[in-house]
């Protein structure tokens, strides 16, 4: 269990797809998910975090947005393995940010409403319902496992993208 460093773009580990987890991972997947949450948690107002952000390139992410003010839906610690969206519903537009890219925001498009069918790290299946925020971060953390960043589902980067103005 640590605090790991969280890698930035344009770090090439945060452009590549991510390998699942086998049944015989379940050392490193409870390595891994320690490191996640602890490193999560380092951060003031994080909601989310994924493996490959912290260089580890397998398919797991955690998301907890237990405590944030625009959540709707509250799962409490989300830790899951091999996500994978089964559902997802309505759209909305709505700013951004992410650690690995800190000094920017964006205007995303993403579904409202989505259920994600996981693992637990103990390799128990877990089936998430979540909508508004709380589905924006799963969405968001389930992108990275991908190699994919909030800056490529922006529609302009003239228009949609914003300096941050507090960390």
């Amino acid at each position: 269990m640590a605090v790991r460093e969280v890698l930035r773009f344009p770090h090439p580990a945060l452009k590549q797809r991510a390998r699942e987890l086998g049944e015989d991972d379940g050392a490193e997947a409870a390595r891994i998910a320690a490191d996640l949450v602890d490193t999560m948690r380092s951060y003031e107002r994080c909601t989310g975090i994924a493996a490959p952000q912290i260089g580890e390139l397998v398919r797991m992410v955690v998301v907890d947005v237990s405590e944030h003010r625009k959540a709707v839906s509250r799962n409490g610690l989300l830790v899951l393995v091999n996500p994978r969206v089964v559902r997802a519903t309505g759209a909305e537009v709505a700013r951004e940010g992410c650690l690995s890219i800190p000094d920017l925001t964006a205007n995303v498009r993403r579904a409202t409403e989505v259920t994600i069918e996981a693992l637990d790290p103990a390799g128990q299946a877990v089936s998430v319902d979540a909508d508004a925020f709380e589905a924006r971060c799963l969405l968001h953390e389930i992108d990275h496992l991908d190699g994919v960043l909030f800056l490529d589902r922006v529609d302009s980067l003239a228009t949609d993208v914003f300096r941050r103005k507090r960390y």
